[in-house]
């Protein structure tokens, strides 16, 4: 039985209804809150192990809770919502959630972003990304020797391509916004910076995907920003 708890924010009765459905289908445990102070007490008082969040709360914005969830906890945050420009869901990620659901969405959807997430917290809870040395199929990074290999052949990076590397691979999983990654790398987050970042990332891929074959590590999310996608 799956013993994930998640905890299901979201004022739409149907909407709510849906997706508790389906969880307990799968064997999800699950709470629920209805509005924003529900659920940042819900989030304090049972620790859910994930956290599925409308923005469009009735008494706190989405991204108001995720702010002050986000000063004591790094709970994974799946936002769930009609918003789907995506100024909405830079600012949503800007602000600590994980992952973007748009409205209206497909069950089969929410379970696989449940399963990324999922994944994603068994593998920083075996401390392989928080250890002297990360590794993810081919890629192994040695921080301390501050050096990164490709099927054992060290690569050749600049400081810039090492560090958004290291970014990238600490937060695996996680899609990192272009103002977070630059904020950073570069410490301001300036038009330029953005276009900056998009060269360096080009190359970055390039020289990964040249020595593993073409595997796809570094997954972009268009306007939004790029994830280092876990590979087996």
């Amino acid at each position: 039985m799956n013993k994930t708890l998640v905890l299901v924010v979201e004022d739409d009765a149907p909407v709510r209804n849906l997706i508790t459905t389906t969880l307990k289908a799968h064997d999800y445990r699950f709470l629920k809150a209805e509005n924003g102070e529900n659920a940042i007490l819900g989030t304090a008082s049972h620790n859910p192990d994930v956290i599925l969040l409308d923005l469009g709360l009735p008494d706190i914005d989405g991204v108001e809770v995720i702010k002050r969830i986000r000063t004591w906890s790094n709970v994974p945050i799946i936002i769930i919502s009609a918003r789907s420009e995506d100024c909405d869901k830079i600012e949503a990620l800007d602000a600590g959630a994980d992952d973007y659901l748009t409205k209206p969405f497909s069950v089969e959807e929410l379970l696989a972003r449940l399963r990324v997430t999922e994944r994603r917290l068994a593998y920083m809870q075996n401390g392989q990304v928080t250890g002297a040395v990360f590794t993810n199929g081919a890629l192994k990074i040695d921080y301390a020797a501050g050096c990164a290999y490709m099927q054992e052949k060290e690569l050749h990076l600049t400081p810039i391509e090492y560090k958004l590397l290291c970014l990238l691979s600490k937060n695996i999983g996680k899609v990192l916004t272009h103002t977070y990654i630059t904020q950073q790398i570069w410490g301001h987050s300036w038009e330029n910076d953005v276009a900056s970042l998009r060269v360096f990332m080009a190359t970055l891929r390039k020289k990964l995907e040249k020595e593993s074959g073409t595997v796809q590590y570094i997954q972009t999310h268009i306007g939004v920003g790029y994830r280092m996608m876990k590979v087996e």
